[in-house]
């Protein structure tokens, strides 16, 4: 039972129960009797003697003709269990309210409320009687005469054998309700545990079937606060793995096409020059330049699969040197200007020169913009134009790529940054691995910056990497 959760649960449901509602129990029936049944019953004795004593006290024929009292305390009634005695200021008895007394008639009964009662105080007590055997409740009341003097004593007693069978009542009473009490309350433990353990099951039950390969729906999210929330991360848990498996597929997809179709370009031009090729000067020349073309992209795939295993590995490190933008930028770009004229592209390059050094990894802040430039001059169709600028505002940096190729739809912009995912425009199998602006999305914010994209469809994208000059104080 201990060795599930729901065992668990109910024991600990149970236990307080067990421990609580006898003591509560026993407490209650203690003051019940103790504070409450007996000292109403002491008064009770306590009221009805002094009562008594008052009208004794006009009868002085009691106290002058024993027989007399005698057939008067055989005429009065008498509540079950309960005794009447007349006593002489003495302690002897003169009369009783019971026949099987008639033996004690004429002897003396001690009590210890004899002062007390000589002084007009009547006395109540719950004690063991020894002249008459048993436990019972009395009162003694002084009996005093219209003339001041004591005629002698009223005693007013109960038998407690009967007021334990009214107690011996109450705790059947109270045992009984403390027992569905602990009944109601263990079942309500069992309830609530199988409502607690249930959630907790499929939770289980989902994960190992995740494990497993076999999950694919959600988990409905029931049961308390906490079991949603237990759910609901398990559901979010499935929705990312669902989402890594797809990534997975469309990288494995990816990879055939980005390595086939360069290493395929690689095998014809080997092809080709085993068979003469190189005897043709411009021809072997177009085929080396095409070959080197291939070799490259292979590279720049390696460095793209390299970053995104440095994501999974978490060990991103930037070589952080001052970098004088306004003469590092025009150099790096210079291939990208060769590449947007043999497209036909408009070219325009627009970097002040008094912008000012920052601190960036030349190499890594390369692979940004490299990223955002090739990607300007793939989509913008020829004769269009691209446009590199850059200044400052704010004490951060700005560099902006622009260009007027088919834009980016808003529902679009945010997952152009998510990994494999392509800008292909149509084609059936658009260049690259779609993890270019991922790695460059991180690379920028590595550098304690950010980097905007503006666009809409049919009217070009706007890409603004935004740096601080310092990495320490983000932009």
């Amino acid at each position: 039972m201990l060795k599930t959760l729901r065992g668990r649960f109910i024991l600990s449901h149970i236990l307080p129960l067990l421990i609580v509602i006898p003591l509560l129990g026993i407490a209650a029936i203690y003051l019940i009797e103790e504070k409450i049944l007996i000292p109403s019953l002491l008064a009770e004795l306590k009221g009805n003697a002094l009562a008594l004593s008052r009208i004794a006290a006009r009868d002085k024929e009691i106290w002058d003709d024993p027989a007399y009292a005698r057939q008067l305390l055989n005429q009065t009634a008498i509540r079950s269990g309960g005794q009447l005695i007349l006593l002489d200021p003495k302690g002897i008895i003169l009369a009783s309210s019971n026949p099987s007394d008639a033996d004690l008639l004429g002897t003396q009964v001690e009590h210890p409320g004899y002062g007390l009662a000589q002084q007009g105080q009547v006395v109540t007590r719950l004690r063991s009687s020894q002249a008459f055997g048993e436990d019972i409740a009395d009162a003694l009341a002084p009996v005093i005469g219209p003339d001041g003097e004591l005629l002698g004593f009223i005693r007013l007693s109960f038998r407690y054998d009967s007021f334990i069978e009214e107690l011996y009542q109450l705790r059947y009473l109270l045992t009984s309700i403390l027992i569905l009490a602990l009944l109601l309350g263990t079942g309500l433990g069992i309830i609530l545990a199988i409502n607690v353990g249930k959630p907790v099951e499929q939770v289980t039950h989902a994960v190992y079937s995740l494990a497993n390969g076999e999950r694919s729906e959600s988990l409905p999210e029931l049961g308390a606060e906490e079991t949603r929330r237990l759910s609901r991360g398990v559901n979010v848990l499935f929705k990312r793995l669902r989402s890594l498996e797809a990534a997975r597929k469309r990288l494995l997809a990816n990879l055939i096409h980005e390595i086939g179709r360069p290493l395929g370009a690689l095998r014809m031009g080997i092809e080709a020059l085993s068979h003469g090729a190189d005897r043709d000067p411009r021809f072997y020349a177009e085929l080396l330049e095409g070959m080197d073309l291939e070799t490259a992209r292979l590279q720049r795939l390696l460095e793209d699969l390299s970053h995104l295993h440095e994501q999974a590995l978490g060990i991103l490190e930037l070589d952080h040197q001052n970098l004088d933008l306004a003469t590092w930028l025009p150099g790096m770009l210079t291939p990208w200007k060769q590449a947007a004229s043999k497209k036909r592209l408009n070219w325009e390059l627009n970097i002040p020169p008094s912008l000012p050094v920052v601190r960036a990894d030349p190499l890594r802040l390369d692979q940004v913009i490299g990223n955002l430039v090739s990607n300007a001059i793939k989509f913008t169709p020829s004769g269009g134009a691209v446009k590199i600028e850059a200044g400052e505002s704010d004490a951060r940096i700005w560099v902006r790529i622009s260009d007027t190729g088919p834009g980016i739809p808003p529902d679009s912009q945010e997952k152009m940054f998510e990994p494999f995912v392509r800008g292909g425009q149509g084609r059936r199998f658009p260049q690259g691995m779609g993890l270019g602006l991922g790695i460059a999305r991180e690379l920028v914010e590595a550098h304690g910056g950010r980097l905007e994209l503006e666009s809409e469809a049919g009217s070009g994208s706007k890409f603004t990497v935004w740096l601080p000059r310092d990495p320490m104080e983000p932009s």
